[in-house]
């Protein structure tokens, strides 16, 4: 049975974080807000939670595109292959923000996410819930979309809603108001140019 945690966008409560942190370290599934659409995710040091993330997708974990949250850019070379200056000054423009930013992975990323890829997504969102849990755990998120089980609406806003769907597959839902409907901006900066691979409701400056 998972929990609903209310938190305040702003200024998250510091015991809410920890409580959730030992979660993650725990090898826990959680559900947060970003600064787009909702997302699922768990501590990527941590293989069985990575299966189950992927499960709830319903893809195996080496054919899913998962992304990392990081606190800040200083966590990059953790898991990228050096960066071209240009990139690093571009990234450093848009983040935090609604931008994924597709680098090439050196072989720190754990290999149940790398498998046969040679590029990560990267995310700073511009929301201090997730960003403050990624600082508090100590290493980076594995996020993917929470997509909704509809037709017509692509992505679940409502975290109650959420919440009553998901209560039994994950240990924790964290309301931090309603979410986006819009999905972030991909950019894949692995080839000669940067390029936009996904229009979100930004983009990028160059």
């Amino acid at each position: 049975m998972g929990l609903l945690i209310r938190m305040h966008p702003d200024n998250p409560s510091e015991r809410h974080i920890r409580q959730i942190v030992d979660i993650l370290k725990d090898g826990g599934v959680i559900i947060y807000p970003t600064d787009t659409v909702y997302g699922i995710g768990c501590d990527i040091t941590k293989p069985k939670a990575v299966e189950r993330v992927a499960q709830l997708k319903g893809i195996k974990p080496e054919k899913a595109n998962f992304s990392f949250i990081c606190y800040d850019l200083s966590h990059l070379s953790d898991f990228t292959k050096p960066l071209d200056n240009n990139i690093f000054k571009m990234m450093k423009r848009n983040l935090p923000g609604p931008f994924t930013f597709i680098l090439e992975a050196n072989n720190n990323v754990p290999k149940i996410l790398k498998a046969n890829r040679k590029s990560i997504g990267i995310r700073i969102p511009d929301n201090n819930i997730i960003r403050e849990i990624v600082r508090a755990l100590g290493n980076p998120i594995l996020t993917t979309s929470l997509k909704a089980h509809d037709e017509i609406i692509e992505y679940n806003t409502d975290p109650e809603l959420i919440f009553e769907e998901y209560e039994n597959l994950v240990d924790i839902v964290i309301d931090g108001g309603y979410g986006g409907i819009v999905a972030s901006t991909i950019v894949d900066c692995t080839g000669e140019q940067p390029e936009i691979v996904r229009m979100g409701n930004f983009e990028p400056e160059f």
